[in-house]
């Protein structure tokens, strides 16, 4: 019997053009299902913004204060996604070492007068040729960079504690202590975190991470014990009614808000507790208001989106072409969704408050810069995914 050459597969690599050349010359796309979810989440936080920023702003003389400064924080974002999506990630990998050095040396000038600035007894903005910017937030990504860069070079030496794995988690632990004492002991958990997740991902073994798990978490409780404001906030987290008007305050006032929108809410710009009752109305809490305001519909269509932002995110690291660009991906999406899941549960009074934003929906020029770069950068890796595997 003879073969028919022209309808026989022809086997990957070999031939004119193998199946695997022919899938992988196919003009790669950006994920545009992960694109509509954060650009969703964008939108739904600047509509929230405007509703909710107003009775504060008219402090400042302009009730739309802060919603004029969160458009033009959008415009860098975006452009920032922009540069991001462009970008040749082999030079980012190669400047990777510097990049988080000048974003150490920004986190350590927080501390310095006249640069630092202090707000509600917490240093951690710096101004800068009349721009005052977190470089706490700026870390996140430099450090999710740096440590993508160092694990996918180590190999299976992450498997060795004191060779592998000993030198990025001091790094780490350096940058969390800078981070504790501004003191901001949320975003030093969701590096931290985010840093667990990806030492993990990298192939340490998992007794290694066992013991730094505990050893993070005592450190933790030992912080929060030492701390009397941090203290402070644990007794209202385990029982914020003892003292709703002191230290119960914040908690009690978010759970109201989201009490109040039931399943469809009150209705947008309808909110009560944007009236000077719950602070941080438009920055970290801003999902109470935007329960109460949207309803449990509201705040179901956000975690929805949130969770397929992350199983894109994810879907984009595993096909990844490279170990770099899958750690880097990898890094990224865990820290957006760790950082959403610590800001949804304080909101709900499941964990004590922490103090960190929610992505892409609360208010921050840094964060939503830094969030929307991340957003282009994991374009970029799924442009350059490989198609089949």
């Amino acid at each position: 019997m003879v073969t028919n050459k022209l309808t026989a597969p022809l086997p990957l690599g070999e031939g004119i053009i193998g199946v695997r050349e022919l899938e992988i010359m196919r003009k790669p796309r950006v994920d545009y299902i992960f694109l509509f979810a954060c650009l969703a989440l964008t939108a739904i936080g600047s509509i929230m913004i405007f509703s909710a920023s107003p009775t504060m702003a008219l402090k400042l003389g302009d009730s739309y204060y802060f919603l004029k400064r969160h458009i033009f924080y959008l415009l860098l974002g975006f452009s920032a996604l922009y540069f991001g999506l462009r970008l040749d990630l082999r030079i980012l990998k190669k400047w990777a070492a510097l990049i988080l050095g000048l974003s150490i040396v920004l986190l350590l000038l927080v501390y310095i007068p006249g640069v630092g600035k202090n707000i509600s007894g917490a240093s951690r903005w710096i101004n800068l040729l009349g721009f005052s910017f977190q470089p706490s937030e700026l870390i996140k990504f430099t450090m999710i960079l740096f440590l993508a860069g160092w694990l996918s070079k180590a190999g299976k030496k992450i498997e060795d504690f004191f060779l592998g794995l000993l030198p990025p988690l001091i790094l780490v632990g350096a940058v969390c202590a800078l981070i504790i004492s501004q003191p901001d002991l949320g975003t030093a958990i969701a590096i931290a975190g985010t840093a667990f997740i990806m030492f993990f991902i990298a192939g340490a073994k998992s007794l290694h991470l066992a013991l730094l798990g505990l050893v993070g978490i005592s450190g933790v409780i030992g912080l929060s014990l030492t701390s009397p404001y941090r203290l402070r906030r644990i007794v209202a987290f385990i029982d914020p009614w003892k003292d709703p008007q002191g230290t119960g305050f914040h908690i009690v006032q978010s759970l109201l808000a989201v009490g109040s929108g039931g399943l469809f809410g009150l209705g947008l710009g309808a909110s009560k507790q944007k009236f000077f009752y719950l602070p941080q109305q438009f920055t970290d809490f801003i999902f109470a208001i935007l329960c109460e305001e949207m309803g449990f519909l509201g705040g179901a269509v956000v975690v929805v989106l949130f969770l397929i932002m992350a199983g894109r995110g994810f879907r984009i690291a595993y096909k990844a072409r490279d170990r770099f660009s899958f750690l880097l991906a990898t890094g990224l999406v865990s820290w957006l969704t760790l950082q959403a899941l610590i800001n949804i549960m304080v909101v709900l009074g499941m964990l004590p408050t922490t103090g960190i934003p929610l992505p892409f929906i609360s208010y921050g020029g840094t964060a939503t810069i830094v969030g929307l770069f991340s957003v282009g950068i994991l374009l970029n890796i799924s442009l350059t995914e490989v198609q089949a595997k």
